[in-house]
Parts: structure tokens; sequence; C-alpha cells
């Protein structure tokens, strides 16, 4: 049924149309013009979404949905979209996310309204095509074409230091992106093409794998972020409204990783066995040393922020443990369980993580000067029963306790870790008991004990929009915590067959035959 209608390019310039729209209602005077506009077309491009998770065949490896059509003939670039298993998902993920952050944006936001919905409807429809873009350059427009909406969100409805952050995200992620498009000029060079997929069949040396890995890393490192390219990010989730937070957290982190599966792994297998024992222990650094970080904050928003790029660390590790799991143990088993749970790491986090930036927004905007800092709440339980108790489900999958989304990801991780390096392993388990200390730290200083501020004491609880919000992610957080087989039918196969990309001829040539049988 979908066959010939362009579900994809609808899904990625929809909410572009209704950017423009929303522009076109005027002021403030009309703002709840511009927020039912902005509703609609994220309702529309989630509803759209329906049809896609149904008419994807999960047996295939291929992309499906392919839209393919001439873009620039001298260069030979092509407007070209498609998706597989790992598409599909963020794709969903992101006009999930979009929906949350409209309807979260009809209640925060009372000044430039369209404008605010005009820059995260454009954000969204760029980050579609990011996760859709099968030609390189097409890819590289989208990913730095998101990269200004973020920039205004941040500038113009972020908090007092927002010009400082704002300047300071686009100047990391902005120029850590320029050895990328050397590296794609230079793969251009070598195929007379800029579609992707050519790419991954270039027979380069292990010298030349080296540097394009070095031009992606830099790129993907900053959007993930990596330690030690990481201190934009504090910065700019403290200074971005709630909306730009979770469109971080649950978004833009994971581009970096991505990247990683789109582009290092298929395109640099050597390089990146040569580099997974350096890269295993940076993700270490960001799982302990940044967990120790977040325990002595103060600010309930850098606390979060510092907790993403540790939760970050775990899908890092668990896409080049790949390699010293198949070195070591001549098996794919270990190796696939590691890249699945990297991925579905991606989409627990942005549940978790992206619900407790909402609340920590609602909060701030409840007080009176806008404050984020712990020991000016206490009690909030007692004002707010409701969304303490939503609160307490998301800080529990933040945690990673058995039975939410942030369980199951790290779980996998660790127990395919576990298989090779008992240490890895271990060091990797520390973020569970760090993750406990600082996320249950700040819990009860701002939910129990008495409520020593008259402000807090005047807290109302939360209104039956920002319920809606609340409980699509506790949906969310039990689904994948409980019953992620769904998520897992659809990844099965894409995974399967980047694992067998990603590996060097001469490992894989130490697999057993009938490898590929592990997921049919």
């Amino acid at each position: 049924m979908l066959s010939h209608f362009p579900i994809l390019s609808v899904l990625i310039w929809l909410p572009l149309l209704g950017a423009v729209l929303s522009l076109c209602t005027g002021g403030d005077k009309n703002a709840n013009v511009a927020r039912g506009i902005a509703v609609v077309v994220a309702v529309t491009n989630l509803l759209l979404c329906i049809p896609l998770y149904l008419a994807f065949d999960p047996s295939r490896y291929d992309m499906q949905f392919m839209e393919d059509h001439l873009w620039i003939r001298a260069y030979q670039t092509h407007y070209a979209l498609g998706i597989d298993g790992i598409s599909l998902v963020m794709v969903i993920l992101t006009n999930f996310t979009g929906l949350l952050v409209v309807i979260a944006g009809c209640h925060a936001i009372r000044l430039r309204v369209a404008q605010y919905m005009a820059t995260f409807l454009t954000m969204q429809g760029m980050i579609v095509g990011v996760f859709c873009a099968m030609d390189a350059i097409l890819f590289y427009v989208f990913w730095e074409g998101m990269l200004i909406p973020m920039y205004l969100s941040i500038g113009m409805w972020g908090s007092a230091n927002r010009s400082y952050a704002s300047i300071k995200f686009f100047l990391f992620t902005f120029l850590g992106s320029l050895l990328m498009l050397i590296a794609l000029i230079y793969l251009y060079n070598q195929t007379g093409s800029f579609m992707i997929e050519s790419f991954y069949s270039l027979p380069f040396s292990l010298t030349i794998q080296k540097w394009l890995f070095f031009a992606f890393l830099l790129a993907f490192a900053v959007k993930v972020p990596m330690w030690p390219v990481h201190t934009w990010l504090p910065d700019a989730h403290t200074e971005a409204p709630a909306g730009g937070s979770v469109v971080l957290a649950a978004l833009m982190l994971k581009l970096g990783i991505y990247g990683f599966l789109r582009f290092s792994m298929p395109i640099t297998p050597l390089a990146c066995q040569e580099f997974a024992t350096p890269m295993i222990v940076l993700a270490l650094i960001a799982i302990v040393y940044i967990g120790l970080i977040a325990i002595v904050q103060s600010d309930m928003k850098k606390l979060i922020a510092y907790s993403s790029i540790a939760h970050m660390g775990f899908a890092i590790l668990g896409c080049f443990m790949v390699y010293e799991i198949v070195t070591h143990m001549h098996t794919l088993q270990d190796a696939y369980m590691s890249l699945e749970g990297a991925v579905i790491q991606m989409v627990a986090h942005a549940f978790g993580s992206g619900a407790m930036f909402l609340g920590v927004g609602l909060l701030a905007e409840r007080f009176y000067n806008h404050s984020r800092l712990i020991k000016d709440y206490g009690g909030v339980a007692q004002t707010m029963p409701i969304f303490a108790a939503f609160f307490m489900l998301f800080a529990m999958s933040n945690v990673g306790l058995p039975g939410t989304a942030g369980f199951v990801g790290e779980f996998m991780v660790i127990m395919s870790a576990f298989q090779t390096h008992f240490w890895v392993a271990a060091f990797a388990a520390l973020t569970l008991i760090l993750s406990a200390s600082y996320t249950l730290w700040m819990y009860k200083r701002v939910f129990f004990g008495p409520i020593a501020n008259e402000h807090v004491a005047a807290f109302k609880d939360i209104t039956w929009t920002e319920k809606v919000n609340y409980i699509l992610l506790t949906i969310g957080v039990l689904w994948i915590g409980l019953y992620p087989q769904p998520l897992i039918t659809v990844l099965r196969v894409t995974i399967g067959h980047l694992l067998l990309q990603s590996i060097p001829p001469e490992l894989a040539s130490t697999l057993p035959a009938n490898s590929a049988a592990l997921w049919g």
C-alpha cells in the first residue's frame, strides 16, 4: 500500500510545512492557532508511523520505502531516502518525542509561541531526515540543518547564560562535523557516488581506514558526546528550555551512535577493530568518571545531563565490544547481543532521561525564579503527589531497575562484555550503583522531607495536558522494560546484517559457517 506513497518525504517535510504555517499566524495574539497547527502536525506525523511500522518487513535487511531522485547531476547527488530496522525505530522515536515537546510547549511557552513551535517542528523534520538519508550529502545537509533550530531554541528560550551555551553548542557540533564532510568527499572520489551503501564495499587499507575513522570519530564523538569532548552538553542542557533538553537527550545524542553504526563500523571495520580497546576505555571513563561527577551536582538539569553522558557510554561500549568478543570468542552470538543492547539503550534512554528533563522543566516553571537547584526544593511529593509518582518511575528507569526500559539495554551489554572481559563488565556495572546514588539522592531531597519553601507549598499538581505526556512516557518505559520483543523483532535482521558488514574479513573467516542463522 505504501510502495508508491512517499511516506518518508511526508514525515520529513510535513513538520517543515507546519513550521512555516506557524510562523504565518502572526504574533502571540494568535498563539493558540500556532499551538493548534503544531499539535495537528505532530499528531499526524506520529499516526503516519503506524502504517510505516505495519508495512515494514522485519525479515529484510535492505532499505525499504525507498525514494530516489537525482538532485545535483554534476556530482551525482541524489535525494535518496530509505529505512532499515534501526532507522524505523529512530524515526518513530523522533516523531513520538516531537509530539511530547509540542504538548509540553503548549503549556510552558507564553512568549514567541509561533517561533517556538516552528523551531521544534523544523528540528523534528531535520532529525527524521538524518535517519532516512541514503545519500551522504543529503545526510550532511540534514545533520547540519538541525543545529540551527537547536541553537535558536537555546538562545531564545534558554536561561540566563543561554548565549554562551548556544554558541558553545554550535561551535562544538559544527566544527566536529567538518572532518566528516572531508571524509565523505574522499569516499565520493573513490566511488563516483555519494550513496552511503556504495562506500561499504571499498577495500581500503588499514592506514586509510584509520584516517577515515578519526574523521568520523570527531563528528560522532562530539554528538554522543564522549569524554573528553562532552563539555558542551551540561551547559546546553542547563540553559536550554525543557523542550530543547528533551530533544537533546532523546534524539541528538543518539545521532552520534547512529553515525558509528551507519558509517564508522561498516566502512572502516579494520580501524574499528584496531581502536576497539581505546574506544572501550573512553566508554568506561564516561560510565564511571562522569557518573562520579553527576553525584556532586547541585543543579537538577546538570545532574541529569551528566547522567546522559554516562548512559550513552553504554551504547559506545556495546558497539565496540563487538570486536573484542569476535576476536576472543570467535562467535557472533554475544557480539550480536552487545550491538543490539547498544541500540535498545539508545531508545530506552530517550524515555527515561527525556521524561526527567520534562519533569525538571515543569518544577522550574512553577518556581518563582525558575530555580533548578536541589536545595531550593523539598516536600514536592506532598503538594504534587501524582507528579511525584510519575517521576519516581522515570528515576527508577534512569537507575536501571529491572522491569523498566533502562534495564534492558544495559543488561545486554554487561552480559555480552562479561563473556570476554570480566573487568570491563564489572566497571560497566558500577553505573548501577552510581546511578542509584545520584538519582535517589536527588529524588529524596526534592520530593521527600518537610516543605521548607513557601513557594513549593503553593505548587499545583500536574494538569491534564502534562498527564498525557507522562502517561505516554510511562507506556514507553514499561513497554520496553517488560516486553521488548516487538523492538527486538524489528531490529534483529538489520543488526545481524550490520554486524556481518562491520567485521573485518580475516575475523569473519574464523566464524562458523552458519553464523548468520542466529538472526534468521
